[in-house]
């Protein structure tokens, strides 16, 4: 089987990588006829590849197989965090869908031991046919008898459709969300549209938060009638879990 590296390692301090541990045990409680997990969001740039990747590395590091699956065919954001090795058609899942590769041909095994992924290989611009189609579905079942796990990466569901697609062949769906960033009526809109897939919503991940955040907000809304947002404006930020500053607002 082909390796891959995944050159971009997120860091996490003490805090994240507990946050972590508890969203990866949550997730082998749920029970063990489930094992295929979509993870997606309302927009984009809200985390969700990332924590793709660690949930992956997490769960391979308790001594499980786990298969990573990106299907956004739009915008892969795991496609630039992995070196494929030599040159030439980097093998994946439009190669697959459209009969190019057989789905050993499609899976690649990364540098953490157990833990195993399945690009898209390419970009495709109406990924709808390919997503939809009867040989999505298998696949998803012949992996689920094959690893222990099955993670996929999708587009926000609140950009396209493709998630509430890709939803029909998971067991469980888990929703992230950028802190203070959607509204109530945004995350409202999205989770229907999962659940209208027959794909239950197993929990709601809020990312890019600290306690220290979590507090000033709390403080500041005792004092002023309008919003935290609205008063500070673009010039708030916040420390995500890797401990880097962010500027809230912007990209």
């Amino acid at each position: 089987m082909k390796l891959v590296i995944i050159r971009q390692k997120d860091s996490l301090d003490y805090s994240g990588k507990e946050a972590l541990n508890g969203i990866a045990t949550n997730l082998t409680f749920v029970g063990r006829q489930m094992n295929r997990f979509l993870l997606t969001s309302c927009n984009a740039s809200e985390g969700k590849s990332s924590l793709c990747m660690q949930l992956m590395t997490n769960l391979a590091q308790r001594g499980n197989s786990v298969v990573l699956v990106d299907t956004d065919f739009r915008a892969s954001m795991l496609m630039s965090r992995l070196r494929f090795p030599g040159e030439g058609t980097v093998h994946g899942l439009a190669h697959y869908l459209a009969g190019y590769c057989d789905l050993d041909g499609a899976i690649y095994q990364t540098d953490v031991e157990g833990g195993y992924i399945i690009p898209i290989g390419d970009i495709v611009a109406n990924p709808l046919p390919l997503l939809d189609s009867p040989d999505f579905g298998q696949m998803m079942q012949e992996l689920s008898r094959k690893f222990d796990y099955v993670l996929v990466d999708t587009p926000p569901i609140g950009v396209v459709i493709d998630a509430a697609v890709v939803a029909k062949s998971c067991d469980g769906s888990v929703f992230v969300v950028e802190y203070g960033k959607r509204t109530k009526r945004e995350v409202r809109e999205a989770v229907s549209q999962l659940e209208q897939s027959g794909c239950p919503v197993l929990g709601c991940v809020i990312n890019m938060v600290t306690v220290k955040s979590i507090s000033e907000r709390s403080y500041y809304k005792k004092y002023y009638s309008g919003s935290y947002d609205k008063y500070y404006g673009s010039s708030e930020t916040e420390t995500s879990a890797n401990g880097k500053k962010r500027r809230r607002g912007g990209q």
